[in-house]
């Protein structure tokens, strides 16, 4: 009989020869061996695990080297290579023409894959669901809610907001106060979606400091997204860790646990008043999301507390960041470039034609040079830079001479889509005038705007993002003069990638003082 230490020589042996033999498999027999990449990244996932894990997400940046190092020529003008294979089962398309094939649309099904989806901790979203038709069917619940009509009807519920913060900030020119441009839009952000989900305001403006705590420990939270997809174990276990003993470790978070106990009960309390009183919700006339998410007429499984719970959290967190940042980078442009901002207020008086004014959405989207901006701050925010990952599922796909297999995972990142030179020349400026200059041409630029992605999989809440960035930008912009404080480009740079992309002192900040309010 083999002793003991014997067995172990054997049993290291046969996991050496595994591994041997796998990696072998990986880099000259695997469907994607052909594919130009690290052989690091082709044997092994410990590769994006050092630079997301280790490193502190910084994958993206260098998916960013690998294209500029290997593959074919990119459109035959230089030595980028658009595809390239960076990790054993996942390929990154660098080719904003190619963009469409991986996100499509109409009847082209796109699944998400799985296994990068362990980075969410919300099972029961639309964000987290991996299924093309499952995810199509959850969507079409809330489809006709966010249609641009849908929005439109909330036009007053966001006037009324937009006025809250335009009075905060003639409050702090009176006081001549520092403001966080980024706690504040965040704020508003908050109110018109807690408004439009649950028919409930939390009130953020009203908020000394905008509740700003509540949002630094949800950025707190995001920082473990990449741990989570490498050890999915962790979020579970986190949730098994008793709150109090949470708060204690990060003091920050007891806001956030307060506030998401708030939603929580008001969620469950919600959800006993929809099954008691159906027929009444059916004759509302529009209803909010939290309705149209606990709708009777909804398969039960479709409907339980942890899945409207996930839905509402996700619409809640992910239209607020997103909503925040990009009128974030609006108004430090407008601040940073006095001229821009004089451009655009002397376009706005034609439909605003005093300070305290107000224009519709429709107006508002007549006006090239704010178009411009708006368009501007949304590429520059990038919505979430990190890749989305989709696979045909019974779809062989071909990027020029590659065949990439059904079920491969293939990404590309809208931080990379926004900053191709080829489409967006001096892609890191902010420049209005790029969108009015195309709108004149056969190669217009939108099609290569992908902050809300493209295809089936689209952000559901374009069209609310659309409204509260046109007319909080045309309302600040016409009635008051910004001016910077201890804030440059340099703390606009994206450097790290946690889902949300985040700057050297983490979430973009942006601190102003107004120096005038406009009487005329």
């Amino acid at each position: 009989m083999l002793g003991s230490s014997s067995l172990l020589l054997l049993s290291l042996g046969g996991t050496v020869v595994y591994f041997v033999v796998q990696y072998i498999y990986r880099l000259y027999f695997h469907p994607l061996s052909k594919i130009p990449g690290p052989r690091l990244a082709a044997i092994s996932r410990l590769y994006e695990f050092y630079y997301d894990v280790i490193k502190g997400g910084i994958f993206l940046f260098e998916i960013e080297k690998m294209h500029e190092k290997y593959g074919t020529n990119y459109a035959q003008t230089d030595s980028r290579g658009p595809i390239v294979r960076i990790n054993p089962r996942e390929i990154h398309i660098k080719d904003p023409s190619f963009y469409d094939e991986i996100y499509a649309a109409g009847g082209r099904k796109r699944d998400k894959d799985e296994q990068f989806l362990k980075a969410y901790s919300v099972p029961g979203s639309m964000v987290a669901t991996v299924d093309h038709d499952h995810h199509r069917y959850r969507r079409n619940i809330l489809n006709g809610f966010f249609s641009k009509r849908s929005v439109n009807e909330l036009s007053p519920v966001i006037e009324e907001k937009v006025q809250k913060l335009m009075q905060r900030f003639a409050t702090a020119h009176r006081e001549e106060s520092i403001m966080r441009l980024d706690d504040a839009f965040s704020a508003l952000a908050s109110d018109v979606i807690t408004q439009y989900s649950f028919g409930k305001s939390w009130d953020f403006l009203d908020d000394e400091n905008f509740r700003k705590e509540i949002r630094s420990a949800i950025t707190e939270t995001a920082s473990v997204i990449h741990i989570n997809r490498f050890f999915p174990l962790f979020a579970r276990t986190l949730r098994t860790i008793p709150k109090w003993l949470i708060c204690k470790i990060q003091p920050g978070k007891e806001s956030l646990f307060a506030f998401m106990k708030s939603i929580y009960e008001f969620t469950a309390q919600s959800m006993q008043v929809a099954e008691s009183s159906a027929e009444e919700k059916r004759g509302s006339k529009r209803g909010t999301i939290f309705e149209k998410l606990t709708d009777p007429s909804l398969p039960a499984e479709e409907r339980t507390f942890g899945r409207v719970h996930d839905e509402s959290g996700v619409i809640l967190q992910a239209g607020t960041e997103s909503i925040s940042r990009s009128l974030t980078i609006a108004a430090f442009h407008l601040a940073h470039q006095p001229s821009m901002r004089e451009k655009l207020r002397e376009e706005l008086r034609s439909v605003l034609p005093t300070p305290t004014s107000t224009a519709t959405w429709a107006q508002l989207e007549q006006l090239p040079y704010l178009n411009g901006v708006v368009y501007e701050c949304l590429r520059l925010s990038y919505g979430l830079i990190i890749r989305l990952p989709r696979c045909a599922p019974s779809e062989e796909l071909k990027y020029q001479d590659y065949v990439i297999p059904p079920g491969t995972p293939v990404s590309m990142s809208s931080y990379l889509v926004h900053h191709d030179e080829t489409i967006f020349p001096d892609s890191y400026s902010f420049k209005p005038e790029r969108w009015i200059e195309a709108g004149v041409r056969s190669d217009r630029l939108t099609k290569y705007m992908v902050s809300f992605t493209r295809g089936s999989r689209a952000c559901l809440g374009m069209n609310l993002s659309y409204i509260v960035l046109y007319m909080t930008i045309a309302g600040f912009a016409r009635r008051f003069d910004m001016e910077l404080h201890k804030t440059t480009l340099e703390d606009l740079k994206i450097v790290r990638d946690f889902g949300l992309g985040l700057t050297r002192k983490g979430e973009v900040q942006v601190s102003v003082k107004v120096t005038n309010v406009l009487k005329e």
